[in-house]
């Protein structure tokens, strides 16, 4: 049998990548998720959240300090425009 040559300049199709097998740890945390109905809660960094908190409160003043009130005008248009284009409403309070 003779062996096909490919063209020049012609590649080849992609392939798919392996499926490898999950790690025994994985699939052990998973056994114990299902059969005891719990899983364990997340755990934030008490000290990251409270700077992010922070930095929420300060953003909002201060951007609104530093924009001029057509500024702030022009970005609720353009927020408002694009809500209308892509149909969104606004959230609940």
């Amino acid at each position: 049998m003779r062996k096909r040559s490919r063209k020049p300049g012609r590649k080849s199709a992609a392939k798919k990548p392996r499926r490898t097998e999950p790690d025994v740890n994985q699939v052990a945390h998973w056994i114990a998720t299902r059969t005891t109905g719990t899983a364990p809660a997340p755990t934030k960094n008490p000290h990251a959240v409270a700077l992010g908190i922070l930095g929420g409160k300060k953003g909002g003043l201060a951007r609104k300090a530093a924009l001029t009130p057509e500024q702030r005008s022009e970005i609720a248009s353009k927020a408002a425009r694009t809500r209308w284009k892509t149909g969104q409403t606004m959230p609940d309070p």
